[in-house]
């Protein structure tokens, strides 16, 4: 398989966010392929209720297995009527660095 690359751009606009865009997405007019991003509120300064990096790496790895899941299910003809999964990441300093240490996937 050759390979695949994907372009993502951010831009800082005020305080601790920016906002992530692809222009490969197509997404509604009104976000135009573009997120809100920012330092998650467990840090100096961070914002809640928007998207942080470690919500991302954490849907990520959340959607790879969905999107697994499906492939597998498709090449194996299996007849399923739904897919839900939740994930959880795990922050920690390790070594004096942070770093995503652990993601668990479950049913709800």
């Amino acid at each position: 398989m050759e390979a695949h690359f994907y372009t993502v751009s951010v831009a800082w606009n005020k305080d601790r966010k920016g906002v992530m865009c692809s222009p490969e997405l197509d997404a509604p007019a009104s976000s135009a392929g573009c997120i809100e991003v920012a330092t998650p509120p467990e840090f100096p300064k961070g914002i809640p209720g928007i998207w942080s990096p470690e919500h991302l790496f954490t849907a990520a790895v959340n959607s790879c297995l969905m999107t697994t899941f499906l492939a597998i299910a498709e090449n194996s003809k299996l007849k399923f009527t739904a897919f839900n999964s939740n994930a959880k990441g795990k922050l920690e300093q390790v070594d004096g660095k942070f770093l995503m240490t652990e993601v668990h996937l479950n049913q709800p």
